[in-house]
């Protein structure tokens, strides 16, 4: 494929070294720098150098003027090695001699896939017009080494036979080093002698040859394949107006201002066929597609077809080396394009010729993006991490779109191929160190405040917003006043927002380790995003604790023991919720105190010790009076009332709640609003008040559903399912405990599960289906048991009084 080749700057020095007439010793010596440094360089171990090293170097190498600032800025990543000797030879990139030929490339044996694609060029070939002077033109595109050459080739010798008057092939150099990009006139006159006509026939300028050249085949029916082309200024001339003709254009960009063209835009292989491809250009017995080592190799490659290639010619031409040993290597290696190369072909060469094509600007924009710490962007994003307007970014990423070095996976999303991403962080690298500190302080704080803004609307945690956050809102974010708007940025970035957190972590930004997370608590919470919340709480305590950040640590814990409590947890949510209280004692931090105590009355209510639960809560309740925190007071009397409920003083657990709800509704908190309905319900039901009762929970349901509270609907459910039950109506309770079963075991909430399973199986007792009853019951006896719940002993009731087995088969 034209532009895998390359030769790098460990070619270039060696090049430069032995035009001097120098050793890699006497080049140290006069560079003073090491031997070995020069040794790693020219061996591809580091592929750049230092900018005092490269000076160091070209001022021993004897390079001076352009030729000096090429070398260094090919030493940086930031230029080609062509360049540089094109510069010592005197001039630019010499030009590009076309050479077309009226015969194709040879095809590749072990060409794997792409059978959609080939389908659908074939499919739209045969509804291709035999007359009206309609031309086929299909556009190739896609990112460096995807195959498209391979690919025109193929289909190409796939089509050949139905175009009888010719078949031809001209390569348009767009990216082969140290060439320009064919001219169109040179392209035609190329094209004319391939025909058979003599030189002395083809007329000067690009217009009479490209007149010429249409009269020439006007009436042949004839397949074109235009290879590497530049833009659509250097094909478009060079196209047959000749009826039922086909061209086939391959590009790495996307040729957009190409008329009637159709577009093929290759992407990386799907896993099974890149695993057929590297056993077919290995070729070597034994080396199955379906081995998990090969699956390894291909995705560590990418499965980019260049990468797989390079990687099945060393199992080919190294018949010691195993699936095996190449995937660790590929698995351990921290850098991978070095393993990706062979003789002058290389990943990175290929990569750095569509680098070279990029402004200055878009080149910037590049390499930062290796910065971004999770797998996708947006243009807020890119704006923030480079220091410009959105619209600069918008167009800059169009750009690198266009390019092939983006995808767009979703619209208005980014990413990166995973090869692509290494490469432009090795090109950061060379970049300032100072300068890739400011960019990433201006990601992280991209995303910590947009991550406040929208977190905001979902309860968010104490420890978000007690204290000022580190770092400056960035001058530009998207609007999230609106809670659909929250809840979807938060959705399409929780990937980016916990690489943001590791990535803090890992850097020493122990403030954003934990904020992050904080903000993104109450979201994950209302979502059922457990594991993740639970992930990145474990990493900002650690970050905190790293820090000395006691505070930090105290909220951590508290949120972690809310979490835990929430999935059924409850022995490590005691001690997590614990240590954070004593915590917040030894810091004085009455806010901090009160919090975890309601926290931990919570968790004593669902874990049965009423007793402590009503201890807890009242301690809370009296430091939350204390200093003027209404919302902490209407939580502490929800919890308060709840366990009043469960107590049976159901005379203060009403007035609780009444409270409560007055409390929320003056703060304008609407899922505290739902939680205190909610819970209401349940006094309601309690003192047979059914009509209240259902009207209290429906509207909980409601008010947790606009919030996208997942959990909260589980609960409302649930408690639906039993007043119904307890007024006889045992398909509506069936129903509702359903419903609730399924979110419940969608987010992973073990507690409203048993419950919904417990409502279930009473259903089924209810009415006479003793088999289903057990199967239920069972089920929900054995979550009970396992998170230490209360409920165990009233299902294990239930069970021995009916007589069923409290294990299944026992």
């Amino acid at each position: 494929m034209a532009g895998q080749a390359g030769l790098g700057f460990g070619g270039l020095l060696r090049q430069l070294r032995d035009d001097a007439g120098l050793t890699q010793d006497e080049l140290a010596e006069a560079a003073r720098v090491s031997q070995r440094a020069i040794s790693d360089l020219e061996r591809g171990i580091n592929r750049t150098a230092r900018k005092d090293t490269a000076q160091l170097l070209a001022g021993a190498l004897g390079l001076d003027g352009q030729a000096r600032d090429s070398f260094v800025a090919a030493a940086r990543g930031h230029g080609t090695a062509e360049a540089v000797l094109a510069v010592r030879q005197g001039g630019a990139p010499r030009a590009s001699v076309a050479a077309a030929t009226r015969a194709l490339p040879r095809d590749i044996a072990a060409f794997t896939g792409r059978e959609a694609d080939l389908a659908w060029l074939e499919g739209a070939l045969d509804g291709l017009p035999a007359s009206g002077g309609v031309v086929g033109i299909h556009a190739i595109d896609g990112m460096a080494g995807i195959g498209k050459t391979s690919f025109a080739v193929h289909a190409a010798h796939r089509l050949a036979e139905r175009f009888p008057d010719g078949q031809f092939f001209l390569p348009l150099h767009a990216h082969t080093p140290g060439q320009r990009p064919v001219d169109p006139a040179d392209g035609l006159a190329s094209l004319l002698l391939a025909t058979g006509l003599a030189a002395a026939q083809i007329p000067p300028g690009l217009e009479a040859r490209a007149a010429r050249w249409r009269a020439h085949v006007a009436d042949r029916k004839i397949m074109l394949v235009l290879d590497d082309a530049a833009g659509h200024e250097q094909i478009r001339p060079l196209l047959p107006a000749a009826a039922g003709s086909l061209v086939l254009v391959t590009s790495r960009r996307r040729l957009t201002a190409l008329e009637d063209s159709a577009v093929i835009s290759l992407d990386t292989l799907p896993a099974e066929e890149a695993a057929v491809l590297l056993t077919r250009l290995a070729g070597r017995p034994g080396i199955s597609a379906t081995d998990p080592a090969v699956g390894e190799i291909t995705r560590r490659c990418g499965y980019l077809p260049l990468a797989i290639g390079l990687i099945a010619g060393q199992l080919k031409h190294h018949p010691a080396r195993t699936v095996g040993q190449l995937a660790a290597d590929l698995t351990a290696a921290t850098d991978r394009m070095a393993l990706l190369q062979a003789e002058n072909v290389s990943v990175s060469a290929a990569f750095d010729l569509s680098y070279q094509d990029l402004t200055e600007d878009q080149q910037r924009l590049f390499r930062r993006l290796g910065l971004i710490p999770g797998p996708t962007f947006d243009a807020y994003a890119a704006a923030a991490l480079d220091g410009t307007g959105l619209g600069d970014a918008r167009r800059q990423l169009d750009e690198l779109y266009d390019q092939h070095l983006l995808t767009e996976p979703a619209p208005g999303r980014y990413q990166l191929h995973d090869l692509l991403r290494e490469h432009a962080r090795a090109l950061a690298a060379t970049d300032d160190q100072t300068d890739r500190d400011t960019v990433a302080g201006r990601v992280l704080d991209y995303y910590l405040h947009t991550a406040l803004a929208a977190g905001k609307h979902f309860d968010p945690r104490l420890s978000a917003y007690r204290r000022p956050p580190p770092g400056h809102p960035p001058e530009q974010a998207p609007d999230l006043s609106a809670l659909g708007h929250a809840a979807a940025w938060l959705e399409a970035e929780r990937a980016n927002l916990h690489a943001a957190a590791d990535y803090a972590a890992t850097a020493g930004r122990s403030r954003y380790a934990i904020v992050i997370p904080a903000a993104m608590s109450g979201f994950l919470s209302v979502r059922g995003h457990w594991d993740q919340s639970a992930a990145l709480h474990r990493g900002a305590l650690a970050a905190a604790r790293q820090a000395g950040d006691r505070l930090g640590e105290a909220d951590t814990l508290t949120t972690l023991g809310a979490l835990q409590r929430n999935t059924g947890s409850y022995a490590a949510a005691a001690s997590g919720l614990t240590q954070a209280l004593a915590l917040y004692r030894d810091a004085g931090d009455q806010r901090g105190q009160a919090y975890a105590l309601d926290q931990l009355g919570f968790l004593w209510a669902l874990s049965g010790d009423y007793p402590a639960a009503v201890a807890s809560h009242q301690q809370a309740l009296g430091l939350a009076r204390s200093i003027g925190d209404r919302r902490g007071q209407a939580w502490t009397l929800n919890g308060l009332g709840l366990v009043q409920q469960l107590t049976g003083d159901y005379p203060a657990a009403a007035a609780s709640q009444y409270r409560a709800l007055a409390l929320f509704r003056d703060i304008g908190h609407r899922l505290g609003q739902a939680h205190a309905l909610n819970d209401l319900g349940l006094v309601q039901q309690e003192t047979g008040d059914y009509g209240p009762a259902a009207a209290s929970h429906q509207r909980a349901l409601e008010l947790f559903g606009e919030l996208g509270n997942l959990l909260g609907q589980a609960e409302a459910l649930n408690r639906l399912g039993v007043l119904s039950l307890r007024s006889s109506a045992t398909s509506p309770a069936r129903d509702h405990h359903t419903q609730a079963l399924a979110i419940a075991r969608d987010i992973s909430a073990p507690p409203e599960e048993a419950r919904a399973l417990e409502g279930i199986g009473n259903g089924h007792l209810r009415d006479g289906n003793p088999s289903e009853a057990a199967a239920h019951l069972q089920q929900a006896l054995a979550i009970y048991q396992r998170i230490g719940a209360p409920e165990a002993k009233r299902t294990e009731e239930t069970l021995r009084h009916h007589g069923m087995p409290l294990q299944p088969g026992s």
